[in-house]
């Protein structure tokens, strides 16, 4: 069909970004949720040259989906869209299978119509159970209640930014066909922050930091990464529902960009053995009124006493909380201290073997860096995780905890025996979501050799919660 017959939104990148960024700032300052709804709807009414409304939202274990709503029917229907939970891993059993999404209408996103497709825009949204609670499967709708509640009775506001590295490969599907092939082919082998202009990595970076800028990103730097092929592209903090969001639409973007280009970006966190893995340091922060509560310029490296306090309680729950921080059999490879990987249970300024690094900052940048999480993680698991650890956690006995020879598990069934037997992680579940997700990661390693050995195995990757499908996991 002709395209000049269709008079469907396509915004320049300028436009978009302005769009994004007020969203963003709406956001921010926590418009009441109403007056957002009411601007969106109006907005979706107005635009006639608007198609449709691409619903987001994650499964338990992270991986993001998507529903197209005609955008007619959802000014019509928003506020009773069904769909079938039990398709959805780590959702609903086939008997109780209907759910429900409503719509976070802050959380809207004007994405470019070259790299998304024209006259669509995206949305966040939140699952509900039958009886209009919120379900207790949906993390982001955990992760949102738990930073709502704790800024409506302490004022915190919960601060995430995320550092989340990924690798660039030949073939628009390498992950699906490496059983075939039982390796990754890099684009690139210049190294840290080397390679050429035009090259497929750079031009990769580029075009993805465009996209990112074009949607209120906030772009601070991107460059190659210390392994070959590897990329990392940087930007600001957010409130920490927004900035989980924002993982999601990094990887996405990554994702889309990278097949346009007839490449592959992969976050498995160590696809190539014997040379640096991705990680995803998650730097956080709490502030009240405005300001940072973990900075004190007379405290020991300039931090609080309650930032040190929220760091003891991390170290104590470290092999509690692993496997939601590392949730893959290939994400073990990645905790080798070989290769700059944090194993280690302790905090540091300086060690980067540290699971918790204490980075220079000021009153606006002080901030905990936790620096052992894989970036195929949940991002609601990590950040709900993280901060309700931190802030709600217990503080072991343990003599000279922040330099105490401990490590962190080196495969994933250990992570899981740590992950089931721990109180805390049923505080912080429940015990429903808990088993759940926990027999989710034993299927999937269960399909996997138990000895991770010195080559990634096909298993590890084919089902890896980001890259198989159900046609692979119903071959038996």
């Amino acid at each position: 069909m002709p395209s000049e017959l269709r008079n469907f939104l396509a915004l320049s990148y300028d436009e978009l970004e302005e769009l994004n960024l007020n969203a963003k700032e709406q956001r921010t300052k926590r418009v009441a949720a109403h007056k957002i709804q009411e601007e969106r709807i109006k907005y979706l009414t107005d635009e006639k040259r608007i198609k449709a409304v691409t619903v987001l939202f994650s499964d338990l274990e992270g991986r993001l989906h998507m529903l197209d709503y005609d955008k007619k029917f959802l000014i019509k229907s928003w506020d009773n869209l069904t769909f079938d939970g039990s398709s959805i891993r780590g959702f609903t059993a086939q008997r109780e299978s209907d759910l429900r999404l409503a719509m976070d209408w802050s959380a809207f996103y004007w994405a470019p119509a070259d790299v998304f497709g024209s006259g669509k825009v995206l949305v966040f949204g939140e699952v509900i159970d039958k009886d209009g609670s919120s379900y207790s499967a949906d993390i982001r709708g955990v992760l949102k209640g738990f930073a709502e509640d704790l800024h409506k009775k302490e004022g915190y506001t919960l601060n995430a930014a995320n550092e989340i590295e990924g690798f660039l490969f030949n073939g628009a599907d390498a992950e699906q066909h490496y059983h075939e092939t039982g390796k990754f082919e890099y684009v690139n082998t210049g190294g840290y922050y080397h390679s050429l202009p035009g090259d497929p990595l750079r031009t990769f970076i580029d075009t993805t930091a465009e996209v990112q800028r074009s949607m209120g990103f906030q772009n601070e730097k991107d460059h190659p990464e210390v392994a070959p092929s590897q990329f990392e592209i940087n930007y600001g903090y957010g409130e920490v529902v927004a900035a989980a969001d924002q993982i999601q639409l990094y990887k996405l973007i990554c994702r889309q960009v990278a097949t346009r280009m007839g490449l592959t970006a992969s976050f498995l966190p160590k696809p190539v053995v014997g040379v640096n893995g991705n990680g995803m340091h998650t730097n956080v922060s709490v502030s009240k009124g405005g300001k940072n509560t973990f900075w004190d310029p007379k405290g020991d490296e300039k931090m609080s006493k309650s930032a040190w306090t929220f760091v003891d309680r991390i170290l104590t729950h470290a092999n509690d909380i692993c496997l939601m921080l590392n949730s893959s059999v290939n994400a073990f490879r990645r905790l080798d201290p070989h290769f700059e990987a944090p194993n280690q249970i302790k905090a540091s300024a300086v060690d980067r073997g540290s699971m918790v690094r204490i980075p220079i900052g000021n009153e606006k940048s002080s901030r905990v860096e936790v620096r052992s999480v894989a970036p195929d993680a949940n991002p609601y698991l990590v950040m709900y995780s993280i901060f309700r650890t931190g802030l709600d956690g217990d503080i072991a006995k343990i003599k000279n905890l922040r330099q105490a020879e401990r490590f962190l598990p080196d495969n994933i069934y250990t992570a899981m025996n740590h992950f089931r037997k721990a109180d805390w992680t049923t505080k912080l579940l429940g015990e429903d979501v808990k088993n759940r997700y926990a027999d989710l990661k034993e299927a999937s390693a269960d399909r996997c050799s138990r000895s991770l050995g010195t080559f990634v195995k096909p298993a590890e990757v084919q089902y890896h919660h980001e890259v198989y499908n159900q046609f692979l996991w119903n071959l038996f």
